[in-house]
């Protein structure tokens, strides 16, 4: 098998990380120089742009004037440890997993707060697990899109209107560009790291009306660390929803995630963010559906993320290799793409099965998606003439 001659278009934009995730089109620092550097978050200035993002963050995501939000350290994982060490214990919890962060959740909850009355629905990378089996008169703690392994829940139809429990759903990879259904979410948690582009350290938490009545009326039996506080003498500490942040947060980051969501606004709101994810998608599948040596991670098309598209190699030579060296045979094409220069960031996570794990975001231009697919089936030929020279 002979080496293939590479592509002659190459993407702009080479960034398909899945967090950090690229920067919105036409970044640069100079949409900072408006920054509150070298003041004090508790200033007027630093608590001005702290109530601006979360207010922009209500208005471009449609979250319920009724919700709070709040900035808080840590991340998307801060932002979900605060809501199952400071809500979860007074009932049941069914916790749901089919990827590597919704694994860590079960193991905090099992391990960790060692919550008695705590049933696990999990599945395979690739599979929803069945969502029927949860009883939401009990607390359901899931994932709304598995970024490690590109299964998503297509809808929140699964949760009833009239449920007892709460639901916390960890939407880190979802939130910008997948229709979530706050009515049916107690806790929405994610970074905007993830489709926004923005920098990393820095969680929002969502909470509804049921969600803080829980903090209000329930005390955990186990303490709780500063960073996870919400409530003070029984009641929530409204500050925290206003900007005045548990923590001192980077002021840079802050201003970085405003102009990302200025620039979300300006290109056509959240509608506009969701069909620039779903079209980025489209690319990918429109490319796996012709080419018959991949194929997407996730095995039911209404479950395949729109944002971390997740693929896998199943070509037959490739296929009778022993585990190991599918990994490196997978591992050898990100190496000749990332040499190239065409893409960076895009093998599977650590704990996944071995393959492909491609940003389509917004933030993303659909062009330099339809640029890097020849390149995969360059990538893939060339490591296969490597294969078959190795054999001979």
């Amino acid at each position: 098998m002979t080496t293939p001659a590479a592509p002659d278009i190459r993407p702009q934009n080479t960034h398909f990380s899945s967090g950090p995730c690229s920067k919105r089109p036409g970044w640069s620092l100079d949409a900072l120089s408006d920054a509150a550097l070298g003041r004090s978050h508790r200033a007027k200035v630093g608590k001005s742009k702290l109530k601006q993002a979360i207010d922009l963050t209500r208005e471009v995501l449609e979250v319920p004037a009724d919700y709070r939000i709040g900035i808080v350290p840590a991340s998307d994982t801060g932002a979900v440890e605060m809501a199952l060490w400071s809500l979860l214990g007074p009932r049941g919890v069914d916790m749901v997993a089919w990827e590597s962060f919704g694994s860590g959740w079960v193991s905090d909850v099992v391990k960790e707060l060692k919550l008695p009355d705590t049933r696990k629905i999990v599945a395979d990378y690739g599979l929803l697990p069945d969502l029927s089996k949860l009883d939401f008169d009990r607390d359901v703690v899931f994932t709304w899109n598995g970024t490690t392994s590109g299964v998503r829940v297509p809808n929140a139809d699964f949760i009833p209107a009239d449920r007892k429990g709460l639901t916390i759903c960890d939407a880190t990879s979802a939130a910008f560009a997948q229709e979530l259904d706050f009515a049916k979410l107690d806790v929405v948690t994610f970074s905007w790291q993830k489709v926004l582009g923005g920098e990393g350290a820095h969680g929002i938490l969502i909470l509804s009306p049921r969600a803080v009545e829980r903090l209000e009326s329930y005390e955990p039996s186990w303490p709780l660390p500063k960073i996870f506080r919400m409530t003070k003498g029984g009641k929530i500490i409204e500050g925290i929803f206003q900007g005045e942040t548990i923590n001192t947060p980077s002021m840079l980051c802050v201003e970085d995630y405003i102009d990302a969501l200025l620039w979300a606004k300006k290109v056509g709101g959240l509608k506009a963010l969701i069909a620039r994810a779903d079209a980025n998608a489209q690319v990918i599948h429109d490319f796996v559906a012709k080419t018959d040596w991949i194929a997407n991670l996730a095995a039911v098309e209404a479950t395949q993320s729109n944002t971390s598209v997740c693929l896998k190699i199943v070509d037959k030579d490739v296929a009778a290799l022993d585990a190991a060296a599918q990994d490196a045979f997978a591992k050898g094409m990100v190496a000749l793409l990332e040499k190239q220069g065409v893409a960076h960031d895009i093998g599977a996570y650590r704990d996944a099965p071995s393959g492909f794990r491609i940003w389509a975001g917004a933030t993303i231009e659909t062009a330099d998606l339809e640029a890097l697919m020849p390149w995969f089936d360059w990538a893939f030929a060339t490591q296969k003439a490597t294969l078959s020279q190795a054999a001979a």
